[in-house]
């Protein structure tokens, strides 16, 4: 499972040009699933995630979490994150999983989200998106898992 994390002022997620999700302050976060993934790579990524200390305190510092700031979270499934480019000028998703299993790890992975306490305003599965954001700093994280651990 991988995940990129854009630090976000606010964010929208728009779909034949009707808003379907919104937050104030948090994460956009990019989502792709292989076929590899289970349930412990869902674990891992969100408990990790959640208590990444990238946001400021007091003193400027980064050493406060999604948790600390009460943050939200704009999920979105993007399967070309696993894109591979090594050959020729297309990318070749077969590294993604199947549309079956994505959705399911998915769907999982924002319940364990709202299931600590999380705000979480989500995409459309497998539909054209548009994606705004005010990425703060900017920062922009991303965190990979292999058979449970983050790599």
């Amino acid at each position: 499972m991988k995940v990129v994390i854009q630090r976000a002022k606010n964010a929208s997620v728009t779909v034949n040009e009707k808003q379907i999700g919104a937050i104030d302050f948090g994460f956009v976060v990019l989502v792709g699933v292989t076929e590899e993934d289970s349930l412990k790579d869902v674990e891992s990524i969100v408990n990790k995630m959640i208590h990444l200390r990238i946001f400021e305190d007091d003193d400027g510092k980064m050493n406060r979490s999604l948790i600390d700031v009460e943050g939200s979270i704009l999920s979105i499934s993007q399967f070309t994150l696993y894109a591979d480019t090594r050959k020729g000028r297309r990318p070749s998703f077969i590294k993604a999983a199947h549309p079956d299993k994505a959705i399911e790890l998915y769907e999982i992975f924002n319940e364990k989200l709202r299931e600590n306490k999380i705000d979480v305003a989500t995409g459309e599965f497998g539909a054209m998106m548009d994606v705004k954001l005010i990425n703060v700093g900017p920062v922009t994280i991303i965190l990979e898992t292999k058979d449970g651990q983050i790599v």
